[in-house]
């Protein structure tokens, strides 16, 4: 029985209904930031024994996705003065409901796959649930920097999918990978205060008012 690793996985279950329900766009990277060490310690304690590979991923994602790109979103929210993610497109709980049946659809999607017991517990589902609430998220919120937690949140699902093979995944690939998130999330970042400094509003929706 893997305990850790399953304590960990229902957490970042966790992390992900935090983002759902919250209104508050701090308490969104913060629950992101948790993840994102949550994501950190995962490979620790999955592998099957502790190597320079494992624990260099680790530390990479802990520093990546727990430290370095929320503190750039904590300052991003401060530059443009915005605090609360205001009539999503969808309702907090509409979305909370979308959330769980996403939970239960990737459980059963899950099981129609061809991956070992262990994987199939725990691992694989919620890596298809965090692709799926990261996919609402992105969608369902009119703040832009709402909808780069939504990005962050996918690009986590697909990571935690990709620990499957963390033992055999070239070291050189999972550090692109990581890098290729903090390249678009700072592009997304600049582009976030430019609209913000321009426009004077962070709602997605406004773009389709623009004209030529």
């Amino acid at each position: 029985m893997q305990t850790a690793p399953d304590v960990l996985l229902l957490l970042v279950v966790l992390t992900n209904f935090v983002v759902l329900g919250t209104t508050r766009l701090s308490a969104g990277v913060r629950a992101v930031a948790v993840q994102g060490l949550l994501l950190g310690l995962l490979p620790l304690t999955l592998a099957s024994s502790v190597s320079f590979h494992i624990v260099t991923l680790s530390a990479g994602t802990v520093i990546v996705k727990g430290i370095v790109l929320p503190y750039f979103l904590m300052w991003a929210i401060r530059e443009a003065a915005v605090r609360r993610e205001i009539e999503p497109v969808v309702g907090y709980i509409a979305s909370l409901l979308l959330g769980a049946l996403a939970l239960a659809l990737a459980f059963a999607i899950a099981a129609h796959l061809p991956l070992p017991a262990e994987q199939q517990a725990l691992l694989v589902p919620v890596s298809l649930a965090t692709v799926m609430i990261g996919f609402i998220v992105l969608t369902s919120r009119r703040k832009a920097l709402t909808q780069v937690v939504g990005y962050l949140m996918l690009e986590n699902g697909t990571y935690l999918f990709g620990l499957t093979h963390a033992e055999s995944v070239p070291f050189l690939l999972e550090i692109a990978v990581l890098l290729d998130v903090f390249v678009g999330v700072f592009i997304m970042g600049i582009v976030v205060f430019h609209i913000n400094r321009e426009f004077d509003s962070l709602d997605s929706a406004h773009l389709s008012e623009l004209r030529d």
